[in-house]
């Protein structure tokens, strides 16, 4: 079994999912969780929790390996930086532990779970339950975040299967 965790960062929300993953392809649910930014007085208390509350959990659940979603362009300037920084607040968490983080675009990580990279959040929702087993209704970035250790797993069991790299196949 390896421990993998999901970060889906956000500036208001930062969805945690935790798996463990055999090389079979069978995964059960950790531990999954929502950090409410919101009631911080100021954004570099937001980035601050971020880092603290995720450095929390990687000591409590000490998972293996890392993903995080890659950051897409947004039609709003201000929120495409916002989101930058928690990105960077969680990645300088992980790599505080000595861990290396594997990084996932939207669109890979919508066509991994749901077979559509146009999927919507609750596609993902629902399929993320479905392979997890997981019968109440997930909160959607908590969601999210259990969508990206969910490709990291098949990503990784599909890179043992063939023994070619990941950067060998990806489109750019």
């Amino acid at each position: 079994m390896t421990r993998i965790l999901g970060i889906d960062p956000g500036s208001q929300r930062t969805g945690i999912g935790l798996i463990d993953a055999d090389d079979r392809g069978q995964m059960t649910v950790v531990h999954q969780t929502t950090l409410k930014l919101l009631d911080n007085e100021n954004f570099a208390l937001r980035l601050k929790q971020i880092f603290d509350d995720l450095s929390a959990i990687l000591r409590e659940y000490k998972p293996e390996e890392v993903a995080i979603e890659r950051v897409f362009m947004a039609k709003n300037p201000d929120s495409a930086l916002k989101l930058g920084q928690a990105r960077g607040a969680a990645i300088c968490a992980v790599v505080n532990t000595g861990l290396g983080i594997s990084e996932y675009a939207p669109k890979e990580i919508k066509q991994a779970v749901v077979g559509s990279g146009g999927a919507d959040k609750a596609q993902i929702q629902h399929m993320v339950g479905m392979l997890l087993g997981i019968r109440e209704k997930l909160q959607a970035d908590a969601a999210d975040a259990l969508a990206i250790a969910i490709t990291h797993a098949h990503t990784r069991a599909t890179i043992a299967r063939i023994g070619i790299p990941r950067t060998a196949w990806r489109r750019r």
